[in-house]
């Protein structure tokens, strides 16, 4: 969704709150959980009618890390869910310093700053790959619809270019594009897409999945030219940074996490043809069409064979 009207101002009807401070961190097991306010909350007097956002950070897998922003927790969660490849037995390094707290796993960390300025990074071997700054994530609350959405703001460094999000016919290069992650049958000449998948990866080496089923929207670099957005409705977000180094390696772990598919039947491979054009079908017809298949493949099939010797 549009949330900026412009560098400074926010679209008519909606109210915004954000994650300003760290307020507490724990360590359960495996998992960082930060509770960030959204205001100064370090004197007790101003504490008073403060909510506070719940972020757990966790790893999966080697080289992926979760975050979980969370408003209301206690909703009911029917599903449907992505099945995915979660190691129960991961493990993890942290730091809770009074400067940051610190979730790593293997080459890949997340780091939340405390103080005055929040600060969300992702690093790898301590260089920061992306993150998001104050302001940059938080509870959109719609008046003029009646409904809540949780959005992120990712960086976008110079000269970093977005790819993937599932089958699209438009620019291979995502950026400056809004995508908005929900199957339509809208042809292959419009924005709209068979299969949306909620997940893209950068020329800087990293990917990231946003784990809803629902419809994701993605704002690439067109509503913040340095950022990459996506909001879903309702009152958590979940999202996966994947490691590299190399776009060869953030696919072979997202697939290892996602899962990978199983080698089609040999039919599969054969001739496909649309069916879209014919809505009278007999027994003639589709005679008529087989022999003249037939007989094309088995003219290309000859022609093949006497050009290659």
């Amino acid at each position: 969704m549009k949330i900026s009207d412009g560098n400074w101002l926010i679209q008519p009807g909606l109210t915004l709150i954000h994650p300003i401070q760290v307020f507490d961190v724990e360590q359960r097991d495996n998992e960082m959980v930060v509770y960030a306010a959204p205001r100064d909350a370090r004197e007790r007097a101003w504490q008073l009618d403060t909510p506070l956002f719940t972020l757990r950070f966790f790893s999966p897998q080697e080289g992926i890390i979760g975050v979980r922003l969370e408003h209301f927790q206690g909703a009911v969660n029917n599903g449907p869910h992505y099945p995915l490849n979660v190691l129960k037995e991961m493990r993890v390094e942290m730091q809770n310093t009074a400067d940051y707290a610190e979730l790593k796993s293997g080459n890949l960390s997340v780091r939340v700053t405390k103080g005055e300025s929040w600060a969300l990074d992702f690093l790898r071997d301590g260089e920061r790959l992306t993150g998001s700054q104050v302001k940059n994530n938080g509870y959109v609350q719609d008046g003029n619809h009646g409904r809540n959405y949780m959005f992120e703001r990712l960086d976008l460094g110079v000269g970093e270019t977005v790819y993937g999000l599932g089958e699209r016919f438009t620019a291979l290069v995502r950026n400056g594009q809004t995508v908005e992650t929900w199957n339509r049958d809208g042809g292959t000449s419009t924005e709209q897409a068979y299969k949306n998948i909620p997940f893209y990866l950068t020329n800087r080496g990293y990917g990231v999945l946003v784990n809803h089923p629902e419809c994701v929207s993605f704002e690439i670099g067109s509503e913040k030219v340095s950022k990459v957005q996506f909001s879903v409705e309702g009152e958590y977000l979940e999202y996966f940074v994947i490691d590299g180094p190399t776009p060869k390696a953030v696919l072979e772990r997202y697939t290892r996490f996602t899962g990978r598919p199983a080698l089609p039947p040999a039919w599969s491979f054969g001739l496909w043809l649309t069916t879209s054009f014919t809505t009278n079908y007999d027994e003639e017809t589709v005679n008529r069409l087989s022999t003249a298949w037939r007989s094309a493949i088995c003219r290309c099939t000859f022609s093949t064979s006497i050009a290659s010797g």
